[in-house]
């Protein structure tokens, strides 16, 4: 006669394994990209440093790609509740500009960069793939719009500047200076754009944003 045992209790140790092995996988997903590069970040690759069979790999995520981009979602998650953060902070033009070389700098440092670049270049050449990671920079243009739209409201720039236009400038100028950092190894040219615009942002609201901004008393 089987034993009866405490189902419940083993489905929960199951669950909260399978949890483990997911995000030791995305763990190890990112460290490939961001150490070996999208080529060379195989299922052998990743299950090897995530110290679990590679089988894992495809009984959670269908494909190796599929991880890479659960991996690319972890990060692009992680920086945006820190860029959401900078934005809901940040009660001048000064500050906000801060607040972004700090994070530059913190996104060059940990690599979050290096798994981005990894992916857009294997995107340029499968379609399937460009469409998956573009699909993962929408929120970074609807967080860049809300925070134009807010920043302008009231002003008579407002109907100048189409705030979705701005925001596509500002995602696409940001990405470049860290593709471009990244691959130059060398951030103090960004750097140095970041402090220019800190001198302005000060002038700037020095004048109340000129209109830009509410004067804060």
């Amino acid at each position: 006669m089987a034993k009866s045992g405490p189902r419940g209790q083993s489905t929960d140790a199951e669950q909260s394994r399978s949890a483990d092995t997911r995000a030791a996988l995305v763990l190890a997903a990112i460290g490939a990209l961001r150490e070996v590069g999208f080529s060379r970040a195989s299922a052998r690759e990743i299950a090897r440093r995530a110290g679990c069979n590679q089988a894992l790999v495809f009984y959670h995520y269908g494909s190796v790609t599929g991880l890479l981009l659960a991996a690319l979602d972890e990060v692009s998650e992680r920086r945006l509740a820190t860029y959401r953060g900078l934005v809901g902070r940040a009660d001048s033009l000064t500050k906000l500009v801060e607040s972004a070389r700090a994070i530059f700098a913190e996104d060059l440092a940990a690599g979050h960069v290096s798994v981005l670049i990894e992916m857009i270049t294997a995107a340029q050449s499968d379609a399937g793939l460009g469409d998956q990671v573009g699909a993962r920079l929408a929120p970074w243009r609807d967080l860049a719009e809300s925070a134009v739209r807010e920043a302008l409201a009231g002003s008579p720039l407002a109907a100048m500047l189409p705030a979705r236009e701005v925001a596509h400038g500002i995602v696409a100028g940001f990405l470049g200076l860290e593709l471009l950092a990244n691959l130059d190894r060398d951030a103090s040219r960004a750097l140095a754009l970041f402090d220019r615009a800190r001198m302005l942002a000060s002038l700037l609201d020095l004048t109340g944003g000129l209109g830009l901004l509410p004067r804060t008393e």
